[in-house]
C-alpha cells in the first residue's frame, strides 16, 4: 500500500491529472523533424508526424537539469533523436541535453516531451496540465492558452 501511495505521489509531482489507471499506448512518435502546426491555441511545435510537443516548466531553461523523473517519463516521454528543423522552426533553436543517458531533444533550451494520452497528430490533451505542462510556439515560449472546449483535439487541461 505504501508503494502505491509513493508511486501516485511521484506521478502527481510531474503532473498528469488524476484518476489515471495507467498510461495508454502512445501515438507513434516521428522524431525526424520539429516543425510548427496550426492548433486551437495557435501555431505550436510538433514532431515530424504532427504529434504535439510540450515543455515542463519545472525544467526551467536548464538543459542539464531535467526534473521529470522516471515515473513522470512514463506519462511524459522525452523526445529523443536528432531531428532537423522543419517548416516554421528556427534551426538554431534545436538542440539536445548534455546529461547522462540518451540525449533529449531541446528547443530554445527547453527539453521536449510528448504526452502519452495524445493518441493522434494534433491532440492537445496535455496542454495546461497542473499549470506546468504547455505547448511551445516557434520562438520556444510556452503557450498558456486553454484548449477551447469545442475543440475535438483538446482535453480541457487534465488529460482524462
Amino acid at each position: 500500500m505504501a508503494g502505491f501511495a509513493l508511486a501516485a505521489l511521484a506521478l502527481a509531482g510531474c503532473g498528469g491529472g488524476s484518476g489515471s489507471s495507467g498510461s495508454p499506448a502512445a501515438a507513434t512518435m516521428d522524431t525526424s523533424a520539429i516543425r510548427t502546426s496550426h492548433s486551437p491555441v495557435g501555431d505550436i511545435l510538433v514532431d515530424g508526424g504532427g504529434r504535439t510537443l510540450y515543455l515542463f516548466t519545472e525544467d526551467g531553461n536548464n538543459t542539464n537539469s531535467m526534473n521529470c523523473n522516471a515515473a513522470c517519463v512514463k506519462l511524459w516521454p522525452h523526445m529523443v533523436g536528432k531531428p532537423h528543423a522543419g517548416a516554421g522552426v528556427d534551426a538554431g533553436l534545436v538542440g539536445s541535453t548534455k546529461g547522462s543517458g540518451t540525449a533529449q531533444v531541446t528547443y530554445a533550451g527547453h527539453p521536449l516531451y510528448y504526452y502519452a494520452k495524445d493518441r493522434a497528430a494534433g491532440d492537445l490533451k496535455g496542454q495546461g496540465i497542473d499549470k506546468i505542462w504547455y505547448v511551445l510556439n516557434a520562438k520556444g515560449a510556452p503557450i498558456k492558452k486553454a484548449v477551447p472546449a469545442s475543440s475535438s483535439s483538446g482535453g480541457g487541461g487534465y488529460g482524462y
